[in-house]
């Protein structure tokens, strides 16, 4: 079956907004846990957007360097959600917050040429507990901040990184952009939260759509048969009677 490329719009702090999103076909949703961002929520607040989910739309609780019992407060809200870590967080301290919980890992790549300083395979093996790297930009204040690192500064070809089901495409994407990073990495999902804002912490219905209606062009191209480079050669002609 062709691969249809999962969509996470994050940092939804009203009502309105995650009913935008899901109406538009997110796969996910989420929320952020960090006090010091602009899109901050409680987990009392996260917990009441939660309640307004459709059936099918995970919620995802987004942490950076937290104690256990924040995480245990989120969780208290939104049981059934799925955790992000996107810290500084180290691979045992993710299990031990997680609790064997399946969890996403922030892979905090640098920007510009120092891209391909960063050695995402040995993340990756370090990491490999859990459910999915999710690659962002690394910028002051932990994400969010709509940058792109350099989407050629690895080979996505290569077996450990297995992008088409355990990568998650951030960092800077937009309706414009999009899908160019669907079809370079061809990744399990997608995840954005300013490149679909009016200000900062504020969706647009508009940007949501458009987003969404650009990842799945992308997945229909990519599912699309590829023409050939040259005619197909004709058999000889019979022999004359």
């Amino acid at each position: 079956m062709p691969h249809r490329t999962r969509i996470k719009i994050c940092g939804l702090t009203r009502p309105s907004d995650l009913h935008c999103a899901a109406a538009a076909g997110a796969d996910a949703v989420g929320f952020v846990l960090y006090p010091p961002s602009v899109r901050a929520l409680t987990p009392a607040q996260a917990g009441a957007l939660a309640r307004l989910l459709p059936p099918f739309v995970t919620p995802v609780l987004l942490y950076v360097n937290p104690s256990a019992a924040e995480v245990q407060a989120g969780l208290a809200e939104v049981p059934h959600a799925l955790l992000q870590f996107h810290g500084d967080e180290s691979p045992a301290q993710c299990q031990a917050l997680a609790q064997g919980r399946p969890y996403l890992r922030a892979a905090r790549i640098p920007l510009s040429a120092d891209a391909a300083r960063f050695d995402l395979l040995e993340y990756a093996e370090l990491h490999a507990g859990a459910q999915a790297l999710l690659l962002d930009a690394q910028v002051p204040g932990y994400g969010g901040a709509g940058h792109s690192f350099d989407w050629t500064a690895f080979d996505w070809s290569h077996p450990a990184l297995n992008a088409s089901s355990r990568l998650v495409l951030s960092g800077g994407l937009t309706p414009a952009n999009v899908a160019d990073g669907v079809r370079l990495l061809r990744p399990w999902a997608v995840d954005v939260s300013s490149g679909v804002e009016a200000a900062r912490g504020i969706k647009c219905p508009d940007l949501i759509a458009r987003f969404v209606a650009a990842v799945r062009l992308a997945d229909t191209a990519l599912a699309a048969p590829q023409p050939l480079t040259s005619p197909p050669s004709c058999p000889p002609p019979p022999p004359p009677p």
